[in-house]
Parts: structure tokens; sequence; C-alpha cells
């Protein structure tokens, strides 16, 4: 199921020693391999009415849209989140363990033991539920966060991370070890179908504007791949350049473009998303991570972990305009902008503490102690319609 390439730089050879080096460093430790154009305006206005009726299997209808994230403006919070409390939900991947802050008193009001690695709490798309990804436990635990209690975990094999069509018909959970993406019920998560991946390590993804296609980082061999979700194929196969180790995936607010964070090269590349083609690469700082958009669309944070930073990404200039240090250094990685857009909290991977940022001075405000291993927060409730999963991404 190979699609074809297009060259950013030389292909990656899959064992050499500068890739086995730079995985040190990956996300997450790499598991054994199984047998066998135009610049964004980043100008805020509302999406034109979708049309209605969604596909099978997991496809979408095209739709026009002005931004993306239009409906995730402060104070835009669906009725299906209404009385939930505002919380953080961390979980400490080395500990097995999930953190919950109270993000106004920035104290920890709840702590409870999960699955083994928990990687990240993904909110379902009904933004009902908050799944823990237990990744090596090979299950999902539920959290009710009307409350934030945690169900009963449900058996999912290798669940690195999880994200849901825009239409809300199927999960899709990257089973990072596996080298495979599985198509589930979003419901019971009952297994569908399976894609092998032509690439190592899949784990971070985002959607075209008309939700058809996915563009997924494969963090261990360089490459991104296409994903055509109606025939659940692979449509193309996107290499970068010599060493690089994507991360995150975040679509710009005009649609035009998918922004990947970088963790090898320290920066983020532009690809065109409707060809797939490598624009270019732009540097923020060492070991770039996580992506988040701002409340008003206009700027993208990025969190170099190596460098212990926070790069402010302006969409118009499509360059960074802003770098915030943390004092003394630090491991800044997953995370999310609070409701209201003052604060991004992200989880520090390496130093056992979650930080939070107030977005309009720049700095930072608070470290609260966690477990060991924190990594893909949740700052929940959140602004949108529907989560298409990760740590929230709304539309």
């Amino acid at each position: 199921m190979r699609g074809s390439s297009r060259e950013a730089g030389p292909l990656i050879l899959a064992g050499s020693a500068l890739v086995l080096a730079a995985t040190v460093s990956a996300c997450s430790p790499e598991p054994p391999r199984p047998a066998g154009g135009a610049v964004p305006s980043g100008r805020a206005s509302s999406p034109a009415p979708a049309e209605t009726g969604p596909p099978a299997h997991g496809g979408a209808k095209r739709v026009a849209t002005r931004d993306v994230y239009a409906h995730d403006r402060p104070g835009m919070l669906s009725p299906a989140v209404a009385g939930f409390p505002s919380l953080v939900y961390v979980p400490n991947s080395e500990s097995g363990t999930v953190t919950i802050i109270d993000p106004k008193t920035y104290r920890v009001v709840r702590h409870f033991t999960v699955g083994r690695r928990p990687q990240h709490v993904v909110p379902s798309w009904d933004l009902k539920t908050l799944w823990v990804n237990n990744n090596d436990g090979n299950t999902l635990t539920p959290i009710d966060p009307a409350t934030g209690k945690p169900g009963r975990a449900i058996p999912v094999e290798d669940p690195y991370n999880l994200y849901f069509t825009p239409d809300g018909t199927t999960a899709l959970v990257m089973a990072e070890r596996l080298n495979r993406l599985d198509f589930r019920d979003p419901q019971t998560f009952k297994l569908r179908d399976s894609l092998d991946m032509p690439c190592r390590g899949i784990n971070h993804a985002d959607f075209t504007v008309d939700g058809s296609t996915f563009l997924a980082s494969c963090e261990f061999s360089g490459h991104l791949v296409v994903v055509d979700l109606g025939a659940r194929k692979v449509r193309e196969v996107v290499r970068l350049s010599h060493h690089s180790m994507p991360q995150d995936v975040k679509l710009s607010p005009d649609g035009r473009t998918f922004y990947v964070a970088d963790m090898a090269k320290g920066g983020v590349w532009l690809v065109d998303a409707g060809r797939f083609g490598v624009k270019r690469f732009v540097r923020t700082g060492a070991g770039a991570h996580g992506l988040y958009v701002s409340r008003d669309s206009k700027k993208m944070y990025v969190s170099n972990r190596g460098a212990g930073s926070v790069s402010v990404f302006s969409f118009a200039e499509q360059r960074p305009v802003e770098t915030w240090h943390i004092p003394g250094g630090g491991s800044p990685d997953m995370g999310g902008v609070s409701a209201d857009g003052r604060h991004l909290w992200l989880a520090g991977r390496y130093h056992r503490v979650v930080y939070v940022f107030d977005t309009r001075e720049g700095r930072l405000v608070r470290k609260i102690p966690v477990d060991a291993g924190p990594h893909g927060l949740a700052v929940y409730p959140q602004p949108g319609l529907h989560s298409l999963g990760h740590t929230g991404v709304f539309r």
C-alpha cells in the first residue's frame, strides 16, 4: 500500500546510526519492529455553511471555510460540555498515573492509577468522555469530565494516540509500535479494519479541510503518510530531509498548509495541504514537538522540548515572532491552550512538572509538580463543536 514519494531531501536510511541516535530523544523510545500554495492570512472569520450528510467509511464531503478554527474562540463552548468543571488532565507515562489540576488554583485535586505508560488524554468526538491512552497496557481508560473520575478500562491494542474522523463515524488508533493505523468504532472501540504503514512510528496527525484525508507523521523513519480515509489506503508517502523526526501536525486556519514539528531538525515543515509537497522548513528551537493554535487563529505555539522554550509562530508572516524561555531550562512537551486563550499548559516531560505560560505576557507563571514522565495533557473543556482527537484538536 505504498504511495508515491515527494522528496524534500535525501531519504533516511532506516538502519543508519544517526537515525538511531536521534531516536533516543524521540517522543517515545522506538519499539522493536514487528516481523513479517498560498500563504495563510491568519485572519479570523466565520466559516461558510458546511454541506450536510456525512458519507460512510469515515470520509467527509467538501466544505467551504475561511477559518477551520472559527468555532474555537473564547466562550464558544458546546452545550455538550455545559456544567463540566475546568480541569487539566495529566497522564504520567513513567508512573502509570493521571494527575488532575484545578487551573484556577493550580492545585492537584485528584490522582489515580491507570494502565501502563499512559501517553495522551484525548477528548471523544462527542465531547462527553476523555480517553487515557495506556500505550503499553493496551487499554483505554475513560474519564467522566463531569466528575473527573475514571471508569473501567477497555482493551485496545497499542493505543499510543487517538483521533476521530471529522464526521464522528470512526476512531483512528495510532498503533505506533505495530506501525499500524486501526479503524475502530468510536463508542465501543471494536476493531473494524487495520492499515499497515509503510513507515515506522506513526503517532500524530491532522485532517484536510474536507475531512477526507489524514496526514500522519512517522517519527522513527522521518516520513509523513497521506491516508485516504474513504478508501482506507495510503495515498502517498512524503519524505522529509536527512535525520528528520516529525512529531505534531497542525492544519493552518485557512486549510492550505500543514505544519509539522520536527524534533530532530528543531523547527516546523510547511507542507501543501492540496498536493502534499514540502514547501519549506522554518527553524524554531531544539526539539520542536507540539503545535497549538491561539484562540484568535493568528498564532501557533511551538513547544521546543530540547531548548526549554516556546516559539510564537505567526501564520501571516510564516515565521516565529517571539520566544518564551523557561528560566533554568525545561522540557516542554504536549498540552493545550486554556478555554479563554490566556494560558498555555504544557507537560514537562523530563522534569516531573507541568508548565503554565501567560500568553499575553509571554512568560512562565507556574511550575506544578506531578509524577514521572508527564506527557499529552488535556485542558478541558475547550471551545469547539467536536474533538478530532489528540490532546484537543477541535473544529
